[in-house]
């Protein structure tokens, strides 16, 4: 029995290796190809380590595009959708957490397919009235339309979240006198915050990942994103192999260092958020 548990256990810890192997190596690639010089990157058979390390191609990142600009941007929207969406997310959850109305797993069903939606689907009417309100090339445009994806995911999140809090807090509040909108922000909000603290991560990273919304909906050159800004390094007639990956780089890095840090709260938020009676 012994062996057969030890056995087990490296059978375990090889697919562990090799489950998470497969998902560092792509960025860790990612991460040593940014060093490399032009020889390394288009050299037959392709190196691993570089020769030579150099930093060039983060130099070109900032000099070929504003991309400082690009991130300011990107940083912009992402906190106004991720703002946007908790406050509106968490009192929409919350009265739905509190009403038992006919159908709300359906509708909670129903509200969950719009995130599966392909963004390309709705682009057309959403540029439609973005045009007509003048919100084209605007912050506020395009925080509306991530808006449109992000919402629906957060509802949906926090409402599992309110489920688990017992009605026998907000009855005894309200029997001292509070309000509805007192009990919700001054008794009930602090409960779920490390629930609203993770939904608002998972909802700034897809803001910040957003590419199709950007792409039409903010042409303009001082209005582009990172996702957008990534695209215009690529010419007719060259690739710059070395300052794109340098580029997707300090995209991407952000994003792991806060999904590594949070990923106990993000983790427990996905479980955790689910339709309960």
């Amino acid at each position: 029995m012994a062996k057969k548990s030890k056995v087990k256990e490296g059978l375990y810890l090889l697919f562990v290796i090799f489950f998470v192997g497969n998902i560092i190596f792509p960025f860790l690639w990612q991460l040593i190809n940014s060093f490399k010089t032009q020889v390394d990157l288009f050299s037959i058979p392709p190196v691993f380590w570089p020769s030579e390390w150099t930093l060039d191609n983060y130099r070109e990142v900032f000099t070929m595009q504003p991309f400082l600009l690009y991130l300011k941007n990107s940083f912009v929207i992402s906190t106004m959708v991720t703002i946007i969406c908790i406050l509106i997310g968490s009192m929409a959850s919350y009265s739905i957490s509190r009403t038992n109305i006919k159908g709300k797993k359906l509708f909670m069903v129903g509200l969950l397919t719009i995130t599966l939606l392909p963004p390309i689907t709705i682009i057309n009417p959403i540029y439609r009235l973005l045009k007509t309100m003048g919100l084209l090339n605007t912050y506020l445009g395009l925080t509306l339309a991530n808006t449109t994806l992000q919402l629906p995911m957060t509802v949906w999140f926090l409402q599992g979240f309110f489920q688990k809090i017992p009605k026998s807090i907000e009855e005894s509040a309200e029997l001292d006198g509070a309000s509805v909108i007192q009990v919700f922000f001054r008794i009930i909000l602090p409960l779920v915050l490390p629930g609203v603290f993770t939904v608002g991560i998972l909802t700034f990273i897809g803001a910040w990942n957003q590419y199709l919304f950007a792409q039409v909906l903010n042409p303009l050159k001082i209005r582009r994103t990172v996702t957008v800004g990534l695209t215009l390094y690529q010419t007719d007639y060259t690739v710059p192999w070395g300052t794109m990956t340098a580029a997707s780089v300090i995209i991407t890095f952000p994003l792991i260092i806060m999904v590594l840090i949070m990923q106990r709260r993000i983790i427990s938020g996905m479980l955790d958020g689910g339709i309960k009676e």
